[in-house]
């Protein structure tokens, strides 16, 4: 496979690099084996001229007339987003967001796990709570280090997210899904997105009210 310089690649296509390979691997288990940038624009939602502009950073990824390999762009996709090497991820704050995250615990990834979750109540730390040990919050540092992780999700609440992130940032972790939607502030190395789940929902119904006759998908 190519060695691809990914810091060349804008960060508005690296973001929508996951919904095309979430979306391909799904075509795949179908049996579909080619697609064109309409097909695939119907599918996400993503305008065919911004889906040709994304590929054309990776190369000459497909043929005119022919479409794209779906096979094909599954391994590109995958080697740059590297969803092939495991992910060993953390939850902080285990209330019901929390939970629910750690039942679902990426099934559609076999290489993202959550291994370990971590919370501040001493009514729960310490007790097992749907398969998952409760640790503390004062021994994150050595627990994620010793169960090697990558990637911390925070569901803490706006008001303790900044005392929380600090914690996590002293570790060593640099990157950071915040279901907080206050910022907080980190180093410029760390790594943090946020879902904000109101913004996204008054975005859903403006679309509903006003877009009724084009399906419409906001894409981050």
């Amino acid at each position: 496979m190519k060695d691809y310089n990914k810091e060349k690649i804008p960060r508005a296509t690296a973001k929508r690099l996951p919904l095309y390979l979430r979306n391909l691997t799904i075509l795949d288990t179908k049996g579909m084996t080619r697609i064109k940038s309409k097909q695939l624009s119907e599918i996400t939602q993503v305008p065919s001229a911004t889906i040709r502009r994304d590929f054309s950073y990776l190369g000459e990824l497909g043929r005119s007339g022919y479409g794209y390999d779906v096979s094909y762009l599954i391994k590109v996709f995958s080697e740059i987003l590297d969803s092939e090497e495991k992910s060993c991820v953390a939850i902080i704050g285990f209330g019901n967001l929390g939970k629910a995250l750690a039942n679902n615990n990426f099934r559609r990834n076999k290489n993202l796990t959550i291994s370990c979750v971590f919370d501040i109540d001493p009514e729960i730390i310490g007790k097992t709570i749907t398969g998952f040990h409760v640790y503390s919050m004062d021994d994150f540092k050595q627990i994620a280090h010793e169960k090697n992780i990558r990637v911390v999700i925070s569901t803490v609440p706006s008001e303790n997210a900044q005392q929380a992130i600090d914690v996590v940032v002293d570790s060593g972790i640099t990157a950071i899904l915040n279901f907080a939607p206050d910022r907080v502030e980190i180093p410029n190395h760390v790594s943090i997105r946020y879902i904000d789940l109101t913004t996204e929902l008054l975005t859903l119904l403006f679309f509903d009210r006003h877009y009724k006759n084009t399906p419409s998908v906001v894409t981050l």
